[in-house]
């Protein structure tokens, strides 16, 4: 079928679309952009006249039967899956999909602590209880990495009931867990794995990258087309493999999902497949050489620990994805979302994220070497010109829950609203995250402790972006009376 995959479905039933002078006495109402015209000079005609509703011609998202179904198909080929179902509500709405199919009201699923808010939120709604294996740490650089397999094993020993594992491939910070390992461990005792694949869609393309979730044996695996593959913000895809029923999936995501899925994100979900499957590997050696040189680079400079495989370990940091360009900067004296913040304000370079002790740079085909050269310069000079003693600095990014609740229980739970200072020793009875990454510092459930209090606030005055309570200062928190 590899032919095939030169096709794109979606893309060439739009084009159709575009040359048929069809009369639209239909939504959306601005009518191919004739309605707002502002809108239009600023997106594209042809933008706004693609940007159409679901018709016969164009097949249905919720239930397809033509070029969807089929660019659905061209997709679970290109990506190794049994099924593939386009997401238009974001990774959140496809990991959240994965866990509403693995389990019901109370049940158990085990997981990281260090995941993405999606996956607690899932739980929040569906009432599924987690089982929390704590990441490994790196002391160095403070941040969480994967799981280790004994860890998982223990858990799933401790815990037969659970119905299902869910693996981070890789993390923020580019760290893989042995996720291989743990789907044959898992499916021993039949449970399902689960997979967030928001910051991998490369690993299913290039080479000597770390195995991705299908091939590796994963049930489900929720994978951000729009970070590293090239689609459009919001645009994902769900795979799935051959324990999981496509048509019960396609119901549990048909529960939350628009029936009003945005064309504009389905085609361009359909021609990255294409150029995914054609072009990837070229792509993303392209991508591995740039990190893999500023790496080099940034490693010359000093302070600055530009981090890659060397910290491979066969454990907790299984494997390493080249692609990230992750760089730890407490060293130098800075907090990463100072060097972040520096970066854009003074240097017109903007950077994934920047945490308390490390930033994260994006590297793409879509760089160019002026741009990559451009970023290892400004951090010299950020070094001479803002670099001070590091004493004094926060060292760690994760700190173990102690979990109280399930987090559906706490959130429904009555709750009050307190200063946040007061709150040590009480339940926490919301979210609070930096985002991103959007890993909860808080998930409700959890004892709120002096160790979390004080990182929030050195979070709070390096200048991160801090999100998720009702009070949106962050002065405030709601606690489970």
């Amino acid at each position: 079928m590899g032919r095939e995959q030169n096709n794109a479905p979606i893309y060439q039933a739009l084009k159709r679309h575009l040359s048929n002078r069809v009369v639209r006495l239909d939504v959306p109402g601005h009518k191919g952009g004739r309605m707002n015209k502002e809108l239009r000079d600023f997106l594209g005609e042809n933008c706004l006249k693609v940007d159409v509703n679901s018709m016969k011609p164009l097949d249905n998202l919720c239930h397809p039967v033509s070029v969807i179904r089929e660019a659905e198909e061209l997709a679970s080929e290109a990506f190794g899956a049994r099924h593939t179902f386009f997401i238009v509500n974001g990774t959140t709405a496809a990991v959240q999909a994965m866990v509403f199919t693995a389990c019901k009201a109370g049940d158990k699923i085990i997981m990281p602590r260090n995941v993405h808010r999606s996956a607690i939120n899932a739980l929040v709604v569906c009432g599924a209880v987690p089982v929390y294996v704590n990441p490994g740490t790196n002391k160095r650089l403070g941040i969480p990495l994967g799981m280790s397999v004994k860890d998982v094993e223990k858990a799933i020993m401790e815990n037969p009931d659970a119905k299902a594992v869910l693996v981070n491939n890789p993390t923020y910070y580019g760290v893989c867990s042995d996720i291989k390992k743990i789907c044959e461990i898992a499916h021993a005792h039949g449970m399902l794995v689960l997979a967030d694949e928001a910051h991998g869609t490369h690993l299913y393309f290039g080479d000597d990258l770390p195995v991705s979730a299908m091939a590796a044996g994963a049930d489900m695996a929720a994978v951000s087309i729009h970070k590293t593959g090239g689609s459009l913000t919001q645009s994902s895809f769900l795979l799935c493999g051959k324990r999981i029923s496509e048509g019960y999936v396609r119901q549990i995501i048909n529960l939350t999902q628009t029936t009003s899925g945005s064309y504009l994100l389905m085609v361009s979900l359909d021609l990255a497949r294409k150029n995914l499957f054609l072009n990837g590997r070229d792509m993303f050696k392209k991508a591995v050489d740039y990190a893999d040189y500023a790496r080099e680079e940034i490693n010359k400079i000093g302070g600055y620990y530009a981090f890659g495989r060397e910290l491979e370990n066969g454990d907790d940091f299984f494997a390493f994805d080249s692609t990230k360009l992750s760089v730890h900067t407490r060293d130098v004296g800075l907090a990463g979302v100072e060097v972040y913040d520096i970066l854009r304000d003074d240097y017109d370079i903007q950077i994934e994220f920047g945490d308390i002790g490390n930033i994260l740079a994006i590297v793409s085909a879509g760089d160019r070497e002026l741009e990559i050269e451009r970023f290892i310069s400004s951090l010299g000079e950020i070094k001479r010109l803002y670099g001070k003693d590091p004493s004094g600095m926060f060292d760690h990014e994760y700190i173990n829950p102690q979990v109280v609740l399930a987090p559906q229980q706490a959130f429904y739970n009555d709750k009050k609203s307190m200063p946040i200072e007061k709150s040590e020793g009480m339940i926490c009875g919301e979210f609070v995250m930096c985002y991103p990454p959007g890993i909860p510092i808080l998930a409700p459930g959890e004892r709120i402790t002096r160790d979390i209090l004080d990182y929030i606030a050195y979070c709070k005055e390096k200048g991160c972006f801090l999100t998720g309570t009702e009070d949106l200062e962050i002065n405030n928190i709601n606690v489970v009376v």
